[in-house]
């Protein structure tokens, strides 16, 4: 396994041991899916995300066959989608990795959004609808960044792509290094990241699932476990109350995916940038 691929399943992994409520972690499965299936999900997509020389498109479509063939079910698409430019401009170790992925995303093209199109309709998310303009069940008729940038208000994650994964580089790996010279613990910076997120970011798998107002709701109430968390020196103290949240979360449906996905993908960023990308840094 390359160093690329390493850091990605490492990353997987990192995510699921954090106790992330309305999401699939260590603690507790949900929405039908358990940990086990994301642990598979990420060593099936991990090859064919960091093959060599690949296109973005190209990458996430292997990927996501491959997550199918593993799992049979939608588990990261939105990870996909995230890590396959990351996973590209690692492979430029000439370049510091923002800078490079501005220029993965400079270079995308009409067949890269061809066959994420192809990848999306194969996972087939939930909430996923029909768009006025490139609709992903249509032929691809303009590059992918382009076609994530008509979509960047309703889903964010491809909001990343027309703003250069300034919630990635801007957020998410301030909030982990933050919270990992504080707690010392992984899991811990991983759920601050993912409350970060949850609590500045209205989650848009949410917002199509059940609407603005409930995702809204769901901000407000991130927001004050992340102070909760903030304010304390001892983090494993909020578990039970942690998991009352996430059963609450789980027996109504809904699930903070776009939050998560963007956590992926920050631990997965934080790993390329390590001297050595697979160290458990």
């Amino acid at each position: 396994m390359n160093r690329i691929a390493a850091a990605f399943v490492a990353a997987c992994h990192d995510e699921l041991e954090a106790p992330k409520p309305g999401n699939v972690h260590l603690f507790a499965g949900g929405h039908r899916m358990t940990a086990e299936d994301f642990r598979r999900s990420a060593e099936a997509a991990a090859a064919p995300l960091a093959a060599s020389g690949s296109r973005v498109g190209e990458r996430i479509l292997s990927a996501i066959e491959a997550t199918r063939a593993a799992v049979g079910q939608n588990t990261n698409l939105g990870i996909i989608l995230l890590c396959a430019p990351l996973a590209a401009a690692a492979e430029d170790t000439a370049k510091e990795l923002r800078n490079a992925v501005n220029d993965v995303l400079d270079g995308l093209d009409v067949e890269d959004a061809e066959l994420a199109f192809r990848a999306i309709v194969l996972a087939a998310p939930a909430g996923l609808g029909s768009a006025s303009e490139h609709d992903v069940r249509a032929p691809a008729t303009v590059t992918l960044r382009a076609a994530m940038t008509a979509a960047a208000n309703r889903d964010r994650i491809a909001y990343q792509f027309s703003h250069r994964f300034s919630d990635i580089f801007d957020r998410g790996l301030p909030e982990y290094e933050a919270a990992i010279r504080r707690w010392a613990e992984p899991k811990w910076a991983t759920l601050a990241v993912y409350l970060s997120f949850l609590a500045y970011i209205p989650d848009t798998h949410v917002t199509r699932k059940f609407g603005a107002e409930r995702a809204d709701a769901l901000q407000h109430e991130a927001a004050e476990y992340r102070q909760r968390l903030q304010s304390t020196d001892a983090p494993h103290a909020l578990l039970v109350e942690l998991m009352a949240w996430d059963a609450a979360l789980k027996a109504r449906g809904i699930n903070p995916g776009t939050s998560a996905d963007l956590t992926v993908a920050s631990l997965f960023a934080r790993r390329l940038l390590l001297p050595d990308a697979s160290n458990s840094g």
